[in-house]
């Protein structure tokens, strides 16, 4: 299985979402929460070019957010970007 990482905010409804998701499919992920963290925030900003969380990213290809990764799943591509080859 490839590398999941996930950057969220502890009160973010959306990243809460991701992460079930990623938890219902048996993902393991690196959280970064970045609630309280400017540094983590600002690495977040410079991989993702975005400002909003949740930011995720399997084996460091930026997937985007909560809904980029629920439209994957729901084209039927996020399991195999999850299982293939590494």
């Amino acid at each position: 299985m490839k590398q999941t990482e996930i950057y969220t905010k502890s009160y973010c409804p959306f990243c809460h979402r991701a992460k079930e998701l990623l938890s219902i499919k048996g993902v393991p992920f690196i959280e970064h929460d970045v609630t309280n963290d400017t540094a983590q925030e600002e690495q977040m900003r410079l991989r993702s070019g975005r400002h909003t969380v949740p930011q995720i990213f399997i084996d460091d290809q930026h997937i985007g957010g909560c809904d980029d990764l629920f439209a994957l799943d729901e084209q039927g591509k996020l399991d195999p970007l999850l299982q293939g080859p590494t």
